[in-house]
């Protein structure tokens, strides 16, 4: 059973502190703590009318919805929320980050409140839970997103050592403290960010230094990156009779826009859509842009049944 909290989780060496960084955190006055056995989320819910689910990317939190969320609020109610080890999502202890346990993990949290999704938008890894999600029966939307969706795994020999490059700067949490001391450094993030294909504004910027500067953010997304399998979606794709349309940012260098009608040709009823001159983050970037871009097919979603 899942238990509001009337706080967040007082955060441990290491971790995001909403008492401080909640004061300036996008939605703030939107969000909620709840804990379901023995992990503690973060949680953000506006709106009314059809449930739009939202599902950041990895290295990210609900921050990256700050501007896309007040617009789907104005005909949806909206949940978003930390990933487990994102953000202000306190993980339980043991909890790896793979594909599979991070939509066991949504998946029961959606089932305890009740929340049935009539959409659901996914960024990057984001996009791979939200199919996952459906395949696995967790939801029943009535139509998925991916937004510049990281949906293949990667090409060639980069497949199988990616994830233990990853698997061997997480160990013994040294790389993670480094990085999280470089990231003290406003200029080191926005260069980071610019290299996704053009970074946000200011704020996003900001948001992504503070979530940054805390190691066990960064060691929980080395992680997540170690452990992430995603050779099973392409069959979740084809399996999936459910319209899926996939955003793709011109300007992204983190995943291929070229990928985007491919894999809309591999669903059974995906449609395809580039929006020029934006990055990986292009939710960030134009929240006004990315709106246009769904609307239409959120106006063919009705409430699941």
């Amino acid at each position: 059973m899942a238990v509001r909290l009337d706080a967040a989780t007082p955060a441990r060496p290491g971790q995001p502190d909403w008492s401080v960084k909640g004061k300036t955190w996008p939605n703030s006055d939107h969000s909620e703590f709840w804990r379901l056995d023995r992990t503690a989320w973060h949680i953000q819910r506006a709106g009314d009318g059809p449930v739009a689910l939202l599902i950041h990317g990895t290295g990210a939190a609900t921050h990256s919805w700050a501007g896309l969320l007040p617009r789907l609020a104005e005909t949806h109610a909206v949940i978003a929320m930390d990933l487990p080890g994102q953000g202000f999502t306190r993980p339980a202890p043991g909890f790896i980050p793979s594909l599979d346990q991070m939509t066991q993990a949504v998946g029961a949290l959606l089932r305890a409140l009740d929340i049935q999704p009539c959409v659901a938008i996914g960024h990057s890894a984001g996009a791979a839970i939200a199919l996952r999600l459906t395949a696995k029966g967790y939801i029943l939307p009535s139509a998925l997103v991916s937004l510049n969706g990281a949906l293949r795994p990667f090409p060639g020999i980069m497949r199988h050592l990616a994830p233990g490059i990853a698997k061997t700067l997480t160990f013994g949490g040294v790389a993670a403290n480094v990085f999280a001391n470089a990231a003290r450094d406003r200029r080191r993030v926005e260069r980071l960010l610019e290299q996704t294909g053009g970074a946000p504004d200011d704020t996003y910027i900001g948001h992504y230094q503070g979530l940054l500067e805390c190691s066990a953010h960064v060691s929980s997304t080395l992680s997540m990156m170690a452990n992430w399998d995603l050779s099973g979606i392409e069959r979740d794709l084809g399996a999936l009779d459910v319209p899926i349309r996939f955003i793709a940012g011109a300007n992204d260098q983190a995943i291929s826009p070229a990928e985007a009608p491919r894999l809309a040709q591999l669903a059974q009823s995906g449609t395809a859509v580039r929006l020029t001159g934006l990055g990986h983050l292009a939710h960030e970037q134009d929240p006004a842009e990315v709106m246009i871009a769904i609307d239409d097919i959120l106006r063919h979603t009705s409430p699941a049944t």
